[in-house]
């Protein structure tokens, strides 16, 4: 009696006591998170600091954009043939090369060129408002190339999100078009960049690291920005004989640049794309804190009450999505379970008729 009565209790505790194993993984999760928000943040404020004609005054995006693609190109490029880190997949052929990772470069390469140019026009607080479109624009286009289905309420919910940033731009205290239609153009091509990496890669088995991702992808970027870089920027550079590279500037810029690349890896990895998603948002509110209170950027409260309003169709839109997982992981299971069930009974049948057929033989 006694022994029965201290099961039910002894199994409730063991069930809400976390094992040293559980805690461990839950704290390296928070420290992905972690790592990630300060590196992101470390190199949106940085680019800002770089690209600012009020801070360090040197506005050339594309110039910096190519430093950031030269250095990654060179460290994966020791990381893969020199120190051997990750193995390249077997399956890239020279083909696949030009039809699928050329055009993913291109793509990369536009956006990276675009954002970098907004922090010229733009406050970092009005620049992680507009970045909230990026579900609007990933499901907009995923339609488009069907690779995502029309659901009226998802479209409610992109358009919930599109009003948001709408009213955050109408209450920008600096707003300028230009600056807007370049973070636009950003959010566009970083969103056709996405979809194509499902459809071109994922969809044909091929899976890259941030590693091989730029091992692959960055010295594309590199050659593409060569082209409106001769033609832009480099005579502006000649002209501007008071120019010194600084090394040190330059040099734990781009290195910031591709450990945030390494970060996305591990959290992304070690987690799931989700987790980046709802700790890209904690990241956004943080740099709108310190772009008002730290650089002095002016924040109103129509812009808050926008981004709010943002905010709640992005949290809304994250949930929809981790729901429509579970809801797929559980059906999977239940088809596996169900496959199961059905090999074991064709296996005891099995079993059934050979005893049948060798009790026949016996008799």
């Amino acid at each position: 009696m006694g022994a029965a009565t201290d099961a039910p209790t002894t199994s409730a505790s063991s069930t809400t006591t976390l094992s040293p194993s559980i805690i461990k993984k839950i704290l390296l999760s928070y420290t992905y998170v972690a790592l990630w928000i300060f590196l992101s943040f470390t190199v949106i404020v940085y680019n800002k600091y770089i690209l600012d004609q009020k801070l360090y005054n040197w506005p050339y995006p594309i110039s910096l954009t190519l430093i950031h693609m030269g250095f990654c190109s060179s460290i994966a490029a020791l990381l893969v043939r020199v120190f051997h880190v990750v193995d390249l997949p077997t399956s890239m052929s020279p083909r696949l090369y030009l039809s699928s990772v050329v055009p993913i470069g291109a793509l990369y390469s536009l956006s990276l060129w675009l954002s970098n140019s907004a922090y010229i026009y733009l406050s970092v607080s009005f620049i992680q408002m507009l970045k909230a479109l990026m579900p609007v624009a990933v499901y907009s286009i995923g339609v488009l190339f069907r690779k995502d289905y029309f659901k009226s309420s998802t479209m409610g919910n992109m358009l919930a999100i599109s009003f948001g940033v709408a009213i955050a731009a109408y209450g920008e205290a600096k707003f300028d078009t230009w600056g807007v239609l370049l973070q636009l153009g950003a959010v566009a091509f970083e969103a056709t960049r996405l979809v194509l990496i499902q459809i071109l890669l994922t969809s044909k088995g091929i899976s890259l690291n941030p590693i091989t991702s730029l091992y692959y992808v960055a010295p594309c970027c590199f050659v593409f920005l060569l082209i409106p870089w001769i033609t832009v920027e480099l005579p502006i550079l000649k002209e501007n004989s008071t120019f010194h590279f600084d090394y040190f500037i330059f040099g734990t810029n781009s290195f910031c640049a591709f450990a945030l690349n390494l970060a996305v890896f591990l959290l992304v990895g070690k987690t799931s794309a989700l987790t980046m998603n709802v700790a890209g948002v904690v990241k956004d509110w943080l740099l709108i804190a310190f772009s008002w209170s730290v650089i002095k950027d002016t924040v109103t409260p129509v812009n808050l009450f926008g981004y709010g309003l943002a905010f709640w169709g992005v949290a809304y839109y994250n949930h929809s999505k981790l729901k429509a997982l579970r809801e797929k992981e559980a059906a999977e299971r239940k088809d596996e379970e169900g496959d199961d069930e059905e090999s074991g009974r064709l296996l005891d049948q099995r079993e059934g008729d050979v005893i049948t057929r060798r009790n026949e033989s016996e008799g």
